[in-house]
């Protein structure tokens, strides 16, 4: 690979069909890194189980992924900078693909554990990247379509990964969950080479924040490590939760000081002054958790409560996909036309709407009854997330858009790590106490338990089929609430995003990172 080379003239744009092609090569790269953060999800105790070891010791399996691609995430900007852009981005998609088929070829826990680390540290500038280049190859007229796009890969993936990754583990060798990655970062390392050479960055040689980076290392992989295992570890009951707890609350108060006050900081956080840039921020993060926290649960509750096979349930979760996809062309046309504040409140609010619809849900309810409120929902993603990064990078001066981009993904991807954690602790806890109030409540009078041992049933089946019955409805009382929980959040991420004032320019994103 060549140096790249400081640029008199811009380049002249791709022809039709090498843009679409470059487009696409982008959106796949996009799409199977956020998949990763989510595909292994289901398959842990499957992938434990086949080598040798337990459930909550095959959870660093999510663990060591996600702690090692948060970290990389915010440095994207410093390392794009330092190395080129289209270089750091063709580099970590060939590795990322490399670490995968190496993950699938694992023959313990420890040795997949070391590889999901280096596919972490490759997946993390895989997602600000691709959305950087994506908007630096299209022509500003149709940068609009190029975020929708994107955007698109960045939502579905969480909804897609845990069904594939079930549907694997069904049919298929665990390993093929990273083997699948390989020929399709492989064909887009090559071929997104030899389209996006030419539109590599120069190079800006800045001094190495080492301070930075480390503390950096320290409170993110402290706090990531804390969400994955708290719930098994009864949170701040556990010793080792304090102390990571304590270790990533000081490892922040550090970072944050050493960042602000670093002449050349790893992670610019003076862009947080902007009102516009921290507003946008603060609704993408309430908003982006609350549908990670639904994508999480929806499944959850499909399979373990509803009776549904992890085909059945894909089937259901995946419906939010298809007006997604048929709506982000709108999106994309009025984000360039109507003040962006209007289509994320839109967005945002029509999500909360159709969630707290979904507070109604029975255990009694047909196929079509949860596939369509999911299916609606669909309408509102685009008008969320494409203008929301617009509104956002129009808020900062020009020359902070790479580190605001930047910040944007990091607290996007930690968000969605909250989420999960919030979700699986508040869905056990809630079912607990629903579980608790139903069982003296549910055939106080004993008429339901006598009519089954009148038609035969011992006594102790009977009391089976109750218990069953109180857990079933526990159950669904615990979804009903998180789904009103997660619908106010989408209402509260609507009204903050009126916190920013009207962007006064559209945003030149293409240096974004």
């Amino acid at each position: 690979m060549s140096s790249p080379q400081s640029r008199d003239i811009p380049l002249p744009p791709l022809s039709g069909g090498m843009l679409i092609a470059a487009g696409l090569i982008l959106a796949a790269a996009n799409f199977v890194a956020v998949l990763d953060t989510t595909i292994a999800n289901v398959s842990v105790p499957t992938i434990a189980g086949a080598l040798g070891a337990s459930s909550s010791q095959g959870t660093n399996v999510i663990t060591s992924y996600s702690v090692a691609e948060a970290i990389t995430v915010p440095l994207t900007g410093w390392l794009a900078n330092r190395f080129g852009t289209v270089r750091v981005f063709i580099t970590s998609l060939i590795m990322f693909g490399v670490c995968s088929a190496l993950c699938g070829m694992a023959t313990s826990l420890s040795m997949l554990v070391v590889f999901r680390v280096f596919q972490g540290f490759a997946g993390g500038p895989l997602m600000p990247l691709s959305q950087t280049l994506l908007l630096q190859i299209f022509p500003k007229e149709k940068a609009a379509m190029a975020i929708g796009m994107w955007s698109m890969t960045t939502l579905l993936g969480p909804v897609v990964g845990p069904v594939l990754g079930g549907l694997i583990c069904d049919w298929m060798h665990w390993g093929y969950i990273f083997y699948i990655n390989v020929p399709v970062t492989l064909f887009c390392g090559y071929f997104g080479w030899r389209l996006l050479k030419r539109y590599d960055t120069p190079l800006v040689r800045l001094p190495i924040d080492r301070v930075g980076i480390a503390l950096l290392i320290v409170w993110v992989g402290s706090l990531q490590i804390l969400l994955d295992e708290g719930k098994d570890a009864d949170w701040f009951a556990s010793s080792e939760i304090c102390v990571l707890g304590i270790v990533a609350a000081i490892g922040f108060a550090a970072f944050m000081i050493w960042e602000l006050t670093e002449r050349h900081p790893a992670v610019d956080l003076r862009v947080f002054r902007h009102r516009g840039f921290s507003a946008s921020v603060i609704t993408i993060v309430l908003a982006f958790g609350a549908f990670f926290g639904t994508a999480v649960l929806t499944p959850l509750w499909l399979q373990n409560n509803m009776g549904y096979t992890a085909t059945w349930s894909g089937c259901a979760v995946a419906m939010t996909g298809i007006l997604a996809v048929a709506s982000a062309p709108l999106a994309a046309a009025l984000s360039s036309k109507i003040d962006g504040r209007w289509l994320v409140f839109f967005g945002v609010m029509w999500l909360g709407v159709v969630t707290l619809v979904r507070t109604y849900a029975n255990t009694d309810m047909p196929f079509w009854s949860i596939a369509f409120p999911l299916l609606l929902q669909g309408v509102g993603l685009p008008f969320f997330f494409v203008p929301l990064t617009g509104l956002a990078l129009s808020s900062v001066d020009e020359a902070e858009t790479a580190s605001a981009a930047g910040l944007m993904s990091f607290c996007r991807t930690f968000s969605g790590a909250i989420a999960t954690a919030l979700v699986n602790t508040s869905w056990e806890d809630k079912t607990k106490y629903a579980r608790a109030e139903l069982s003296g409540l549910v055939d106080k009078a004993g008429h339901y338990a006598s009519r089954l041992t009148n038609v035969g049933w011992s006594v102790d089946q009977a009391k089976g089929q109750i218990s069953n019955l109180a857990q079933s409805q526990a159950v669904m009382l615990a979804t009903n609430q998180l789904f009103m929980v997660v619908g106010f959040c989408f209402v509260f991420a609507a009204v903050a995003v009126w916190f920013a004032p009207k962007p006064t320019r559209i945003a030149d994103t293409s240096q974004a990172h």
